[in-house]
């Protein structure tokens, strides 16, 4: 896995070197929007699920999460505007409409991205955990 990485932040700083213009469109855009909707400790689970967190996320066109994960917690993407593509480590990609939804088991390198140049993407993200204390991991790539 640290080899994969340490491919994918090369790959990265060489497509990066190569397109200046992308570049420059990357920087003007801010990232996608993160709005919580509910955050609360699950009733009557008997300490199996502690805590589901149920947030709107919207990517403006071209940007990106950065790559993440989530210890502890599996992650429900459902697209509810526009198209998202879920790339997953060593797993490929996975391009999502409006109206489909993926699951992102726990502890998986992941990010989501609207690769298109005009529209928005929206999507309701659900994360449910075990454990409250386990926080999102971003990864500098």
């Amino acid at each position: 896995m640290i080899i994969r990485r340490e491919f994918l932040r090369l790959s990265g700083a060489t497509v990066a070197a190569s397109s200046i213009g992308t570049i420059a469109l990357a920087q003007a855009q801010t990232g996608p929007k993160l709005t919580q909707i509910l955050r609360k400790d699950l009733e009557s689970q008997g300490q199996i699920v502690q805590e589901t967190v149920v947030s709107l996320v919207e990517f403006p066109p071209g940007t990106a999460a950065p790559w993440h994960l989530h210890p502890g917690a599996q992650e429900l993407l459902h697209v509810i505007e526009g198209s998202l593509v879920v790339e997953i480590e060593g797993k490929g990609n996975t391009l999502l409409n409006a109206g489909e939804a993926g699951i992102i088991p726990a502890d998986i390198v992941h990010l989501a991205r609207n690769e298109s140049t005009g529209a928005t993407g929206k999507a309701l993200v659900v994360h449910s955990r075990a454990a409250k204390d386990k926080p999102l991991i971003v990864l500098k790539k």
